[in-house]
């Protein structure tokens, strides 16, 4: 498993030299857009509606929409006065009980495994949280957004540190219209929770499977074994126009242009 970051878990006057590892990976199925006429992936240019022209990347910024159509660009001397990347800290702020956090808090879960020199203050983290029943509330850096995050003991002896989500990320559901008009008979909330009792179960999390994922594959797997995969068309060499063979033959055009003398154009513009 290859590392996605190096940094310090940093608590009191304890340092915790550490690695994050991604815990999760999405196996969704992802698809490409396909020109059916000729089976060629359809190709994705950054273009400038206003200059009408591809963009590179060094002539792209980064511009904050503060109103709708309105744009504040941001250069590298902006971003130096904040921390960045170069923070490859985890600053523990608190410890609090996991069943007070809401799990709607939570992003991304990465692992968190040891440095070799941090061994023994990784173990020590580990047995303190789990013995306390606690998890560490942190901040850190991560793509240059610093995140809201909580560290917790997962499995044996290993930490598992979850992104979160700050207050004013998580929207507010009492937006959401619930009526207030409806009631409910003392015998219709028995009955729900007699059902729910009954298919009541231990969580198994390997007995749940992406039926529609697999279903699909199925079908994909059909019909590459029946042929019907599409041969994408070799790509057309683009001439590539070297600059200085231009000039010369624009220039010889001219010169051509001026023994010809100006009534040779005026009588080839009088004939078309």
């Amino acid at each position: 498993m290859r590392a996605l970051w190096r940094g310090s878990i940093s608590f009191g006057l304890v340092n915790v030299p550490v690695k994050m590892y991604a815990a999760t990976e999405k196996k969704s199925l992802s698809f490409r857009q396909i020109h059916k006429a000729c089976g060629t992936p359809i190709r994705y240019e950054k273009v400038c509606p206003f200059c009408n022209r591809k963009v590179e990347d060094d002539e792209i910024g980064r511009g904050y929409e503060y109103e709708k159509g309105k744009f504040v660009l941001l250069d590298e001397k902006d971003f130096e006065s904040i921390p960045d990347e170069a923070t490859r800290t985890i600053d523990i702020v608190d410890f609090v009980d996991l069943v007070e956090i809401d799990p709607v808090y939570f992003d991304r879960s990465y692992f968190l495994g040891p440095e070799e020199t941090g061994q023994k203050a990784y173990l020590l983290l580990y047995e303190a949280l789990k013995k306390t029943g606690k998890i560490a509330i942190a901040k850190v850096m991560i793509r240059s957004k610093q995140h809201l995050a909580c560290i917790r003991p997962y499995g044996e002896k290993r930490l598992v540190m979850e992104t979160m989500f700050y207050p004013d990320e998580v929207r507010d559901a009492g937006e959401i219209p619930v009526s207030d008009a409806v009631k409910l008979h003392e015998n219709e909330v028995k009955m729900a929770e007699q059902l729910i009792n009954s298919l009541s179960a231990e969580f198994k999390p390997e007995k749940y499977t992406d039926e529609y994922r697999k279903a699909m594959l199925d079908i994909i797997r059909a019909k590459v074994e029946g042929g019907e995969e599409v041969k994408v068309p070799a790509g057309r060499e683009e001439k590539v126009v070297d600059l200085m063979e231009a000039l010369k033959a624009s220039l010889a055009m001219v010169e051509k242009d001026k023994k010809k003398g100006p009534g040779a154009k005026r009588k080839k513009a009088a004939s078309s």
